[in-house]
Order: C-alpha cells, then sequence, then structure tokens
C-alpha cells in the first residue's frame, strides 16, 4: 500500500483492489483511499495501465529523456511536455452521481529565491490531491523520485493483488496505443 505525508501531517493511505470479472478471475484495479487509517473514498476502477504507463514515464523523465531534459535537477524532471500539466486524475460517482472519491496529480512550477546568488531558480513539484467523500481535502507536494516510488509501489501491490499479471500488458498493442491486435 502507497503511503504520502501530507502538508497538514495527515497520511493519505492508497491501497490498490482487484477487480474481478463475472467468474471471479482479477483483471484490473481500483484504489481505496484511506486518510490516517479511516476510509477516506475509492477511485480509479481500471487505472493499472495507466499507474504502470505513469510509473514508466516518470522513470525515463528522471533518466533526462524528452522535453524532461531541460531541468537539470533530476527531481524537477516529470513526464509531458506541459510544465504545469495533469498527470493523472481518477475519481468515482456512484450510480446515483454521489461523489465517491479523488486522486489526481497537478505539476506545478515554483519559483525559490536562492539568497546566496540573488536569483530565482525554478523547480518543480507533483501535487497529489485527494478528496474523499466528506468534501475534505488532502495535498502532499513530491518530487519526481517520490512520485516515482509512490506509483512504482502502488504498481507492484497491483500486480500481487492481479495474480502476478503485467498491468504494462498492452504497451505495443492494443488500449491506448492507437493499434489493434
Amino acid at each position: 500500500m502507497g503511503g504520502l505525508r501530507c502538508v497538514d501531517g495527515s497520511v493519505l493511505t492508497v491501497t490498490p483492489v482487484a477487480c474481478t470479472d463475472s467468474v471471479g478471475t482479477p483483471y484490473e484495479i481500483t484504489l481505496e483511499l484511506h486518510r490516517d487509517g479511516t476510509p477516506y473514498g475509492s477511485v480509479g476502477e481500471r487505472c493499472g495501465w495507466l499507474l504502470a504507463r505513469l510509473a514508466r514515464g516518470v522513470d525515463e523523465a528522471r533518466e533526462g529523456t524528452g522535453a524532461a531534459r531541460r531541468w537539470a535537477d533530476p527531481d524537477d524532471r516529470f513526464p509531458g511536455e506541459d510544465p504545469d500539466g495533469e498527470l493523472f486524475a481518477f475519481r468515482y460517482r456512484t450510480r446515483q452521481g454521489l461523489a465517491g472519491g479523488e486522486l489526481s496529480c497537478q505539476l506545478r512550477t515554483i519559483p525559490l529565491w536562492q539568497p546566496k546568488s540573488g536569483e530565482w531558480r525554478l523547480t518543480r513539484r507533483a501535487y497529489v490531491e485527494a478528496w474523499g467523500t466528506t468534501g475534505v481535502g488532502m495535498r502532499a507536494v513530491l518530487t519526481s523520485a517520490e512520485l516515482s516510488m509512490f506509483v512504482r509501489e502502488l504498481v507492484n501491490e497491483a500486480e500481487g493483488c492481479l495474480e502476478g499479471r503485467d498491468l504494462a500488458r498492452n504497451q505495443g498493442k492494443g488500449a491506448g496505443t492507437g493499434e489493434s491486435r
């Protein structure tokens, strides 16, 4: 289970739970959210493949591929071209339209004053935000290394609850690639 220390001191725990087909075979995951151990919401039905893709993307960005190479510090490197883009947004709504939770990750560029040099230094951070069924929000601010560790932990646990099934199974062809099998 992935856990994040939030800016208000609380702990957001994210646990992958297997989605099963009509005969009970696990095929994907949903994420269960807990705030300081108390149930907080359920989000991201069938989000495992997206998490596996994000884990690869963050790791590649940290290595300095693509647009991420313009950031000198690997902790400022995230996937995507947009410096302040959204990496994911998982939501859940009941059939009656009631919110069941939200988990999202938005990139933000933050200027920090460097007194020794007398200059501003730009940094990038991932703002992981969760909203529970009560409407109370939580926020954790992560470097790319921390985001990579968090997402990789979720992917590893998800593959375990899917009886070892690889979440990245469609990376060459199929869903999300523009190619059919």
